[in-house]
């Protein structure tokens, strides 16, 4: 495109003024100013009718003086400069370390200088700050059992660190460069980002978990892969998941055997005993009775574990709940259990599994209680009263109370000596696994802890032929703290 003819003209001597160096525009610029009186001493100085020998002595000093004052403007403008250049040279090669001197407010060849020397503190700084965050990747990075694998855009090994090493069988110079092909890692760049996959490598074969993510790096982008070995972790969770197995199954075995025994006992002493008593024929029959269905029920139970090694669903069927309740209070053997009966009702659920539930709860609040120290009550209460369409079935403890109700549900955390930390997260399961609930609670008068398992019930199977419990079921809980955590 023709430059026009003005622009042209216009153009040159810009030119010409931006090719001169900026000292000596400043020279030229104190010549300029300092001519018109220059000029006018000397037309005094010739005219004045002097010696020619005072004029040309004069002229020299007048012509020096203005050659050196416009030398002084000009080196005086250029020194500052030549520091500001230095500086920024420095801060560009990342010396952070030079500082100008004349640094202040208030002056505007000052105010230049503190602005550079505060920008090279603050660079000073960030390094600082972005070398300390790379030391410390770096140490992650090698302490973390996982892979870390940086690829090129040329799917070229980039960076690698230890796990990484480890699992490849090699060191960083040797593996940095080679391909992902080479080194048994081409099916992880590929498909899914975030997935698991069986993988031999030279230092190890398994499951592993694939992770891969993008990033830039001088304008390229590079992908990054993190491999997270499973086969430990899994091996771990599966001995983890027969131990807690073991454990429901022994508590369970436990929580049914030991009133077995006892009434064994019982009734062995009643059939030594001379003379036998004269109902020893009703007590002999009521205890084989209740043996032998406890016996029946764990049978029941332990098949189902046996076949599916979880809490079996439940085998719906019609029952009445008060001799539930009064079987499961003669069960525990330590101390009498009163039963405060409410209105006779009748549920469709499974009685083996809800009969586990309230022993596991009297068994409870009887430990509860046993740890009284002496002079305070040791009493167990168990009863049952319905609202609406739900039957609440509750026991009563005067025990020291609920200290905490975080850890009550957590598997196996138990505060109890002897305690597997199961009983109350398995009564939990089979409340939810009939639709109900379980929540333990503190008194809201008195000493001790409420256990209120509610399970759902039809309006029809509720036969209203015996007045509501005048005692023990109307108290309303609370969250009053205690001072102890049972599970």
């Amino acid at each position: 495109m023709p430059v026009a003819p003005q622009a042209a003209a216009v153009g040159a001597p810009l030119s010409l003024c931006l090719a001169v160096r900026h000292d000596r525009k400043l020279f030229a610029l104190a010549l300029l100013a300092g001519a018109p009186g220059v000029a006018a001493a000397l037309a005094f100085l010739w005219r004045g009718g002097y010696s020619a020998r005072l004029e040309w002595t004069l002229t020299a000093a007048i012509l020096g003086a203005w050659l050196g004052l416009s030398e002084m403007v000009r080196s005086r403008a250029a020194f500052p400069l030549n520091t500001l250049a230095n500086l920024l040279a420095a801060l560009r090669e990342g010396d952070f370390s030079l500082r100008a001197r004349g640094a202040r407010h208030e002056d505007p060849l000052g105010e230049v200088l503190f602005e550079v020397n505060s920008l090279g503190a603050t660079l000073r700084e960030q390094r600082l700050g972005a070398m300390e965050a790379t030391a410390l990747l770096e140490k992650i990075m090698a302490e973390v059992d996982v892979a870390v694998f940086a690829f090129n855009p040329d799917l070229q090994l980039s960076l690698i660190n230890p796990a990484g090493e480890r699992l490849l069988a090699g060191s960083a110079p040797e593996l940095l460069g080679q391909s992902a092909r080479s080194l048994g890692l081409q099916a992880c760049l590929g498909g899914e980002p975030a997935r698991t996959l069986q993988l031999a490598l030279p230092g190890g074969a398994g499951r592993w978990e694939m992770r891969r993510g993008g990033f830039r790096e001088h304008g390229r982008t590079h992908q990054l892969l993190v491999l997270t070995d499973l086969s430990r972790a899994l091996r771990e969770e599966e001995r983890q998941a027969w131990a807690r197995l073991i454990r429901v199954l022994g508590h369970e075995l436990n929580n049914s055997l030991a009133p077995i025994h006892s009434l064994a006992g019982s009734l062995a002493q009643l059939l030594a005993t001379e003379p036998a008593p004269a109902d020893w024929r009703a007590d002999m029959t009521h205890g084989l009775a209740i043996i032998a269905n406890r016996a029946g029920s764990l049978s029941r139970f332990m098949a189902a574990y046996t076949q599916w090694a979880r809490l079996p669903r439940p085998k719906l069927r019609t029952f009445a709940l008060g001799p539930i309740v009064r079987r499961a209070a003669e069960l525990e053997a330590r101390l009498p259990v009163a039963v405060s009966a409410g209105e006779e009702i009748t549920l469709e659920a499974d009685p083996d599994q809800i009969e586990h539930a309230i022993i596991n709860l009297i068994r409870n609040a009887a430990d509860a209680v046993l740890e009284n120290p002496a002079g305070l009550p040791r009493e167990v209460t168990a009863g049952w009263q319905t609202h609406h369409d739900r039957v609440e079935i509750w026991v009563l403890d005067t025990g020291p109370g609920v200290a905490s109700g975080a850890n009550l549900f957590v598997p196996f955390f138990t505060t109890k000596p002897d305690g597997s930390g199961i009983g109350l997260l398995v009564s939990r399961q089979i409340a939810e696994a009939h639709g109900g609930s379980l929540a333990l609670q503190n008194r809201a008068a008195g000493r001790g802890c409420r256990a209120s398992l509610l399970l759902p019930v039809h309006a029809a199977n509720i036969a209203r032929s015996a007045p509501p419990p005048e005692h023990g079921p109307a108290e309303a809980p609370t969250t009053r703290g205690g001072t102890v955590a049972r599970v």
